[in-house]
């Protein structure tokens, strides 16, 4: 498959750079074509200008300013998020780049009544390698708003029946080296069988 990775975190020697390493390294090994799109490290504007959310409705030029990351994620078959949770959500970068990408006539459609029409469905499957702050139980009690996010909203506009395999690393504030060691295991793991 060709798998596009969306990598948000701005420092390359941080546990989550090494999740997405091995990520990309295991995806490779799988003989998928991957997409590797670090966000940070490519500069990209996560900020919604004034032209862009005037122009948000436009598809004759709502993709302009995006268009190559429009290209890339319309011609992946599988899309995997690498970032880390922070205040419960995505980082801006990352949460800009959905904004500013995932626009009407690349990922949805409106019809005239207002109806929200999916229409991702290049992407057949869906990854997530992240990590959060907090332990899994504070996760759940905040609602886990990026686990949501990505399980449903994301996943529905989709090819129907796209699975979503999600990996996540808690407590990374209690986090000693061998629990770390055994996610990196798992990450290799789950994505192995891509």
């Amino acid at each position: 498959m060709r798998v596009l990775v969306l990598f948000a975190h701005p420092v390359e020697t941080s546990f989550g750079a090494a999740a997405h390493a091995r990520l990309v390294a295991t995806l490779r090994a799988r003989g998928h074509e991957v997409d590797d799109c670090d966000l940070n490290a490519e500069g990209f504007d996560p900020v919604m200008s004034r032209e862009d959310r005037i122009e948000y409705h436009n598809v004759a030029v709502n993709r302009r300013r995006v268009a190559p990351y429009v290209e890339r994620l319309l011609a992946a078959e599988a899309l995997v998020f690498s970032f880390p949770v922070w205040n419960m959500g995505f980082p801006a970068i990352l949460k800009g780049f959905v904004d500013k990408v995932f626009l009407p006539g690349v990922s949805f459609t409106l019809r005239d009544n207002g109806d929200y029409v999916p229409t991702l469905h290049n992407i057949r499957r869906l990854g997530v390698v992240c990590t959060y702050g907090g332990s899994r139980a504070w996760t759940i009690l905040m609602g886990d708003p990026p686990r949501r996010f990505l399980k449903r909203s994301m996943r529905l506009i989709c090819a129907p029946g796209a699975r979503c395999d999600y990996v996540a690393h808690y407590d990374m504030n209690h986090t000693k080296p061998e629990r770390r060691a055994r996610f990196l295991k798992t990450v290799e793991a789950k994505f192995s069988t891509w």
